[in-house]
């Protein structure tokens, strides 16, 4: 286990790191500029979670019992956020819990309105909860489970040490910006069209090499020289 390196005011979201991987500006302009704006999915998913997330809720299915919302801190990545779904299945390997009886095993369960990526945004988000849940309990998960409502199944997931460390990369990337201030400039793919942000974050201007600063003293003088014309 990495050493504690992060103080309470400078953990960050964990949800975040998603954005992070889906795209850095994205990501620096929910969490640096705490801007936002819902779209279709994001709304979709909004409610999904709802109906997942409450905390008071917890169900015992034989020797698999669950927990809600499960409030998740690492220290080492510098993240906190919920789980919404810690799954205890009853195990001569596992750890004791409070108030239950014998030991059980934890395996977080991430639900999510769409389907399986081409890409580990997904995965990410769901290796750092499991980073979250060992650094907490002492314990060693090597497996977690999506499900995902689109498709409407389970799907399981192996947290490599490859996985780990691209985590742990990406938290070290999202502190130095956050501690900076920095929004990433647009890097404009096919991805776009599936952004909540698109129209703040204005790919095709920030993706240019010139000031934004260049950019509106430009328009200013074209509208002076209009306006000049005009008369």
């Amino acid at each position: 286990m990495k050493e504690r390196r992060y103080a309470d005011d400078e953990l960050l979201s964990l949800s975040g790191i998603q954005h992070f991987r889906f795209c850095k500006r994205q990501w620096a302009l929910i969490h640096v500029e705490q801007q936002w704006k819902d779209n279709l999915r994001t709304t979709e998913g909004q409610f999904l979670h709802e109906r997942v997330d409450d905390p008071f809720f917890n169900e015992s299915r034989g020797d698999i019992r669950i927990s809600r919302s499960f409030p998740l801190v690492s220290y080492t990545l510098g993240m906190y956020g919920i789980a919404d779904v810690i799954e205890y299945a009853r195990s001569e390997k596992g750890i004791s819990v409070a108030d239950w009886d014998g030991l059980w095993v934890m395996r977080p369960v991430e639900y999510k309105r769409g389907k399986p990526k081409i890409d580990e945004r997904d995965e990410v988000q769901l290796c750092a909860q499991v980073i979250c849940l060992e650094e907490m309990f002492g314990v060693e998960i090597t497996t977690a489970d999506f499900y995902y409502y689109e498709i409407r199944r389970r799907i399981h997931i192996d947290i490599t040490e490859e996985l780990r460390e691209l985590v742990y990369s990406l938290s070290e990337e999202m502190h130095a910006l956050f501690r900076e201030g920095i929004t990433p400039p647009a890097e404009k793919n096919r991805k776009c069209s599936l952004c909540s942000l698109f129209d703040l974050c204005m790919p095709k201007l920030t993706k240019k090499k010139r000031s934004v600063d260049s950019y509106l003293r430009e328009h200013v003088r074209d509208a002076c020289l209009g306006d000049t014309t005009e008369l």
